[in-house]
């Protein structure tokens, strides 16, 4: 006999702009259990995620007050079993209204928002878990200009390179590492805009005309491996932990990471999802400092934009957190460690008429 089949379902996913969305996407319809309808949305309507859907509509911004009710409209429309969040902004509003959702039948894939607020804000994350204490970098939350001046130079600069980052942000967005001797010319002529290095007085000459000041934190570099963990999580309890390096990023995704059997990374993220009391697919950022600690960089209360490497390593995240979401029983499978994904670029097309295609070769 074959495989007996589950009931179709209908899955939103939304920021479906994101770079990670195709492979969310494919992930969802590569389950092998049942047959899944995707809808998308995202607030650009060149956005490649509505193109490669059964259904896409363009939305208001996660923040604006109309966000909420059209998602609820869509939701109802076209009978969504399970919404799939894949941009921060959008959390704490999404889960705000769980219960609103779940009356036109839509189980919304976030977290409550008290553990959501601790985990999108890093001065909040590194506080908390500093108190549970959880390695964490050294870092100082700023909110002016003379405040961020007296921070870097606390955390040792110039002798040491020193980070700055927004204390909410996604996708590696406000993102620089401060060094004192780089050669201008040679980042000019040799690196992309993208580089992240830059120098201490060029962040000052952007910053003292901003208005108003943004709240930054300025932290500790870390020179060690870097690790994306991704986790599947039940009421603060990690039920699938899998940690990959990350090997080449850019635009502040991986391009280039392979899954690793890293006990000490598995063990740092469980601890911290547990503090936390997190749910659901949860994407942490963890850094090896030069004595050798990693340490938490962010937290990410979502499908991550590279979470399609598990796929590929043997676990479907993306589907599990949709089975969790509809109660169903969660495998115990672990990845095929050692798996490394290598990412490319790929095109859809849009005819005039607006329908979509790929080239097959």
């Amino acid at each position: 006999m074959g495989v007996q089949m589950m009931r179709d379902i209908t899955v939103m996913v939304t920021a479906s702009g994101a770079p990670g969305a195709p492979g969310i996407i494919k992930s969802l319809r590569l389950n092998g259990e049942r047959k899944i309808r995707i809808v998308t949305t995202d607030m650009n309507p060149e956005s490649c995620g509505l193109f490669v859907a059964e259904k896409g509509y363009v939305v208001p911004p996660g923040a604006s007050t109309e966000y909420i009710p059209r998602m609820l409209e869509i939701a109802e429309k076209e009978e969504v079993d399970v919404l799939l969040p894949l941009s921060t902004y959008e959390l704490i509003p999404l889960s705000k209204n769980k219960a609103k959702f779940e009356r036109v039948g839509a189980k919304v894939m976030v977290s409550d928002p008290k553990p959501l607020e601790i985990a999108i804000n890093k001065g909040k994350l590194y506080e908390f878990l500093r108190k549970k204490e959880i390695p964490t970098p050294d870092a100082i939350m700023v909110n002016s200009l003379a405040e961020f001046e007296r921070a870097v130079f606390k955390l040792g600069y110039p002798d040491v390179p020193v980070c700055v980052k927004p204390q909410i942000s996604k996708g590696g967005r406000g993102f620089r590492i401060l060094k004192k001797d780089i050669d201008k010319v040679d980042l000019l002529i040799n690196y992309k805009p993208d580089n992240t290095i830059t120098t201490l007085e060029d962040i000052i000459s952007i910053l003292e005309i901003a208005n108003p000041f943004p709240k930054l934190v300025v932290m500790e570099y870390l020179p060690g491996k870097e690790y994306s963990v991704d986790l599947l999580v039940k009421e603060g309890e990690p039920l699938i932990t899998i940690p990959r390096s990350r090997d080449l990023t850019k635009l502040g995704i991986s391009f280039i990471g392979t899954v690793e059997n890293n006990k000490e990374i598995r063990e740092m993220a469980n601890k911290i999802v547990r503090a936390i009391g997190l749910d659901y697919n949860i994407n942490l950022q963890l850094k090896y400092s030069s004595e050798g600690i990693p340490k938490i960089i962010e937290a990410n209360p979502r499908v991550s934009g590279t979470i399609v490497l598990c796929t590929g390593a043997g676990v479907n995240m993306p589907y599990l957190g949709v089975k969790m979401a509809l109660g169903e029983e969660i495998p115990q499978i672990k990845p095929k460690y050692g798996t490394k994904m290598i990412r490319y670029w790929e095109e859809v097309f849009i005819t005039p008429d607006g329908s979509s295609y790929k080239l097959n070769g």
